[in-house]
């Protein structure tokens, strides 16, 4: 039914009340007829899916967003027992989703929840307390092992938080939210307020929190500020005020560095509380016409170029693969500029593939160079390094076949013919392994042949030399 619809149900009696009826007011076999109005309906929901903790809604929350497991929710709420008494209460309680608070219940309600929410949960002893209770401490009742709990629990509000290295060493937790969806991309111009603090509260930088102050202004991804800052900032939008937490790795590391109002000591985690004021974005490839194109790409690949000498690989990859997108399309392009696009491709991904030989991502430089190969097949480069890439990968067969190839094309070679000296004594190396191993497992299944040879009796045969 939906709400507010009206409908007759009409009860036949073995669906009723059967042969005996319920007297005095309804006889044996009696057909029932149901005038029902659905006025309305409160959802319950079984969110542990195993009828641990169900769910009622009391209150309708905002929006649509939940907390997720590092978010830090900030929430009212209030314990009863079967018989009705406040075992617990609480309000304006903050703690970490994953972390938990109370009792398992909580963070698992907490996550199917909006801003506003406030809800009515039936709690079984497992997401309770469970076989030992809990016993009574401060203003908190004590609650008897296995008991069955109704809380109510009131979702305020929460910080997003969010990890943004892989490793979990930086930490982002959003204090406002900004507005829209654009965010900085790498190049792009920031302008932020920016407070930073040690562990014991020292401050050592603060900009743009004074009338007088300038605005702390830094282009990304240029190594101008600190790793942990400078890859956070791309994922703030206009308005966005974050509480940043900078392990050493990603802050000044193990040196000492003196900021402007302190000294930072070696290996300190770092934290900061940043707004992003305003940005101006490096100018995108859909907003350039073609020579703007050729020419952010050819700059693109000198700043590599730069990074690679320095040592920087992974920064300098990531400039060759920018160079490379700016011209990926040239359909629109003259003759002539489809000239230079395609001699910066194949430069781009052939310094890209060096790069990533030195990070020893040969899965990766193997492809690289397969692209140069589709553009130019005879590029004694691609193949040169397309076979380093197949030697750490052991696929020697195939190195050997792209050094072949690369001195048929340029027997004088130099760099090509050491690396077939290399190959040749890997192969020798890998066909004396491969000797070893199956002279072993030929060994051993000769044994076990004579073994069983011996012990094997021979089959007797009748008198018509029949088996």
């Amino acid at each position: 039914m939906k709400k507010g619809e009206n409908a007759v149900f009409t009860i036949p009696p073995q669906l009723a009340y059967g042969e005996s009826g319920s007297p005095p007011t309804i006889p044996p076999s009696a057909t029932l007829q149901f005038d029902v109005e659905l006025l309305s309906w409160v959802s319950v929901k079984d969110i542990s899916k195993d009828g641990g903790i169900f769910k009622k809604i009391l209150k309708e929350g905002e929006k649509w967003e939940n907390p997720k497991d590092p978010d830090e929710v900030l929430v009212n709420y209030e314990v009863k027992l079967d018989d009705g008494t406040v075992v617990a209460k609480s309000d304006n309680v903050e703690f970490t989703v994953e972390e938990g608070h109370l009792c398992p219940a909580l963070s698992k309600a907490v996550k199917t929840m909006k801003k506003g929410e406030k809800v009515l949960l039936t709690v079984r002893p497992q997401y309770g307390f469970g076989e030992k209770g809990k016993p009574a401490s401060g203003n908190e009742g004590a609650i008897p092992p296995n008991a069955n709990l109704e809380i109510v629990l009131e979702l305020l509000s929460w910080k997003t938080v969010s990890y943004v290295t892989d490793d979990k060493k930086v930490v982002k937790r959003i204090l406002k939210e900004g507005e829209g969806y654009e965010k900085p991309n790498e190049g792009a111009v920031v302008k932020l307020k920016l407070i930073g603090k040690l562990q014991d509260g020292t401050v050592f930088i603060k900009k743009g929190h004074e009338s007088e102050d300038e605005l702390f202004e830094f282009k990304t991804d240029e190594e101008q500020v600190i790793a942990g800052l400078d890859m956070s900032v791309i994922k703030m939008k206009k308005g966005e005020v974050v509480h940043l937490t900078i392990a050493p790795e990603y802050g000044f590391g193990s040196s000492e560095s003196k900021q402007e109002l302190a000294t930072v000591p070696p290996n300190s985690t770092l934290y900061y509380e940043a707004e992003l004021v305003s940005f101006e974005k490096e100018k995108e490839s859909w907003d350039m016409n073609t020579t703007e194109k050729i020419e952010a790409a050819g700059k693109k690949k000198e700043e590599g170029n730069a990074l690679f000498k320095a040592g920087k690989y992974v920064r300098a990859s990531k400039r060759y693969e920018k160079a490379a997108k700016y011209i990926e399309y040239d359909t629109s392009f003259s003759e002539e500029e489809k000239k230079q696009s395609k001699a910066l491709k194949v430069t781009c991904k052939l310094n890209n593939a060096a790069c990533k030989l030195k990070l020893k991502d040969y899965k990766e430089a193997e492809k690289l160079c397969t692209k140069v190969l589709e553009l130019e097949s005879t590029n004694v480069k691609a193949l040169y390094r397309r076979a380093q890439a197949y030697m750490n990968l052991a696929d020697l067969d195939l190195a050997e076949l792209d050094i072949k190839k690369a001195l048929e094309i340029d027997p004088d070679n130099r760099d090509v013919k050491l690396e077939y000296k290399v190959l040749k004594e890997k192969m020798k190396e890998f066909n004396k392994k491969d000797a070893k191993f199956y002279g072993k497992i030929f060994s051993k299944l000769t044994k076990n042949g004579t073994a069983k040879e011996a012990a094997a009796e021979p089959m007797s045969i009748d008198g018509n030399g029949k088996a």
